[in-house]
């Protein structure tokens, strides 16, 4: 009952999503969509920049508004009221509009893709925009609302208003003063202080909301982790189906040894000389006069192999010579099918003259 227990609660525990995402299913949701990303960020970039573009440029935008209240309207007011007249008016005015909004509007387009980029990259996947049934199921929609997920993003709200909030009150608090006395100014004087203190709300607010979306990059990350979490099991599973389960790969790996073993022990037949040392290695030598550069080690191997080039050897009636140190150098320096090396030229010439006196091959 225990080993049972036992053997339950290790099965149990192999399951558990303990272990990091590999790369390869890291690869799988980037392909899916499924990233780590704050949607505050490009949102906040956005805001804080587009006031400091007021600020680098509202010397610009003062000239180009105070140009279309005065000059552009005076002059045709002083017009006939037709309809050539209202269009270029109004062709005017989107022209001058859009000239005047331009830089603000480049600094906002900038931000946007700077802050999506900086978390996920570039990414182009259609599979955010596919049709899913399961979307419209009720149940998986109403866990989705009042899960711990939209909690979490509702006290994210909740915070971020209140930060808001504190910096609004403590900033025109600070300038009481100033605004109590707005009434004494004349109406240019007051656009243009409301207007610097509306830049600076912004600024202050979009820079307080940076910090506060990379905060919250910082926790989407952790939680797109931890959603891709695997148990010991998937990994397993994962590398079976990339790499093959190993229990094949290593019977097709043995019966790839066997094959070469078997074409191997063919090539016995051919050889010259069997070198042995004599139990231990045998190396099966072939030499063709006008053919081959130098001999050519056609098989070797050591103990049962060795025992079963030396038997095919000897129903061949192949010269099996003795020669330890040989046997045991050409075994350990020359593969199969490849030339001996030079310095060992004389030992197995050698042996082959021996071998053919005896064959009768030489006088």
């Amino acid at each position: 009952m225990t080993a049972y227990r036992w053997r339950m609660d290790l099965q149990l525990f192999s399951q558990e999503k303990t272990e990091p995402a590999t790369p390869k299913k890291k690869r799988e949701a980037r392909q899916k969509g499924q990233v780590a990303k704050s949607m505050e960020l490009p949102g906040a970039l956005v805001l804080f920049f587009t006031f400091v573009a007021f600020l680098l440029f509202g010397g610009f935008l003062k000239e180009r508004l105070f140009e279309i209240f005065t000059l552009t309207l005076y002059d045709y007011m002083l017009m006939n009221v037709t309809i050539p007249n209202t269009t270029a008016l109004f062709n005017k005015l989107m022209i001058d509009g859009m000239i005047m909004l331009s830089p603000i509007l480049l600094f906002a387009i900038v931000m946007a893709v700077i802050g999506n980029y900086v978390q996920i990259g570039v990414l182009f996947t259609g599979e955010p925009l596919k049709m899913k049934l399961n979307k419209l199921n009720p149940v998986e929609g109403a866990k989705k609302m009042f899960g711990l997920r939209s909690l979490v993003e509702f006290l994210k709200t909740v915070f971020k208003l209140i930060v808001i909030g504190v910096i609004v009150f403590f900033t025109l608090w600070g300038k009481k003063e100033s605004l109590m006395g707005l009434a004494h100014l004349p109406l240019e004087s007051i656009l243009s202080y409301v207007a610097q203190v509306m830049v600076e709300l912004g600024v202050k607010i979009g820079l307080v909301l940076i910090v506060l979306a990379i905060f919250d990059y910082m926790y989407q990350k952790y939680e797109h982790e931890k959603g891709l979490r695997m148990s010991k099991q998937d990994i397993k599973d994962e590398y079976k189906k990339t790499e093959g389960d190993p229990l094949i790969k290593s019977k097709i790996k043995e019966r790839q040894r066997r094959m070469a073993m078997q074409r191997m022990m063919q090539e016995v037949p051919k050889a010259d000389v069997i070198i042995t040392n004599p139990t231990h290695f045998a190396v099966a030598l072939k030499y063709e006069s006008g053919k081959m550069e130098a001999p050519k080690v056609i098989a070797k191997g050591v103990d049962l192999v060795a025992l079963k080039i030396r038997e095919i050897g000897k129903q061949n009636g192949i010269a099996i010579m003795e020669n330890k140190p040989l046997a045991r150098a050409l075994y350990e320096r020359v593969e199969l099918n490849e030339t001996i090396p030079g310095d060992l030229f004389q030992a197995v010439a050698e042996v082959l003259a021996y071998v053919y006196k005896l064959k009768g091959k030489v006088n």
